[in-house]
């Protein structure tokens, strides 16, 4: 069952084309992926289903009905919301109540908000320093805080912005058990990603964006070996090092 279906998305911005007719779906308690090289409009998507930006043309439909048009504290209260590259946490104001402004999308009840941004922290691994200012929290703990704030909201679906970037490999591993705990717990997940470890290990399907244009979609195994693919995204050096 499709959760979210993108239908011939086209952005544009002045005379930039940021995305030109992408449409993609993603299957309800799925992980689906999205690749492709540095500014090839995988963030501009993001953007547009989670209404940041309206699309010029094409439609986005949300458990089958039509979102254009949405802004997008309507979409966080119908159950998309998203993650940032640039993570910007209240600095000054503890993790937990970092993780408390994302749950008051569900609740009005001051005790209530704070048992569900306790229990996301639990669940990111962040419970020991929920009374740390989110300012002195290191960048791998500054990225789950990012996921914990985007899970106290409620999500159906959450799309993932480059969370593992700038993580060390064991990082990077613990980071794939949170998202498949994430999964576990009933969250469809839309992932934008350049480390491919992850990729393989969490994506049951991948799209591969370049120019605005989708060029390829398929299994992790399928777009690695797409000729396209390795040209516009991954180089030969990967594609040597897949085929071994």
């Amino acid at each position: 069952m499709a959760l979210l279906e993108v239908r011939n998305l086209v952005k544009r911005f002045g005379g930039l084309v940021a995305t030109n007719d992408v449409s993609l779906t993603v299957e309800k308690g799925s992980i689906t992926g999205v690749i492709g090289p540095n500014g090839a409009g995988k963030t501009t998507l993001f953007a547009l289903i989670s209404g940041f930006h309206t699309p010029t043309s094409g439609d986005i439909l949300f458990e089958g009905r039509s979102i254009v048009g949405l802004k997008p504290y309507d979409l966080c209260r119908l159950g998309i919301t998203r993650t940032f590259q640039v993570v910007k946490p209240f600095a000054g104001k503890s993790v937990l109540y970092n993780a408390m402004v994302g749950a008051f999308v569900r609740t009005n009840s001051t005790a209530e908000a704070e048992r569900i941004a306790l229990d996301v922290l639990r669940l990111t691994g962040l419970y020991e320093k929920r009374d740390v200012p989110a300012k002195s929290l290191t960048i791998v703990d500054r990225k789950r805080l990012e996921v914990a704030k985007a899970l106290a909201t409620r999500p159906k679906l959450l799309l993932l912005d480059e969370v593992l970037a700038g993580l060390t490999p064991r990082e990077v591993t613990e980071a794939v058990e949170l998202v498949r705990t994430i999964r576990a717990q009933g969250v469809t997940i839309l992932m934008i990603e350049h480390v491919m470890q992850a990729v393989m290990a969490l994506c049951e399907r991948v799209h591969v964006i370049h120019h605005g244009e989708k060029i390829a979609e398929g299994t992790p195994a399928e777009v690695t070996r797409d000729e396209k693919v390795i040209q516009a995204y991954l180089g030969e050096k990967y594609a040597a090092a897949g085929s071994q």
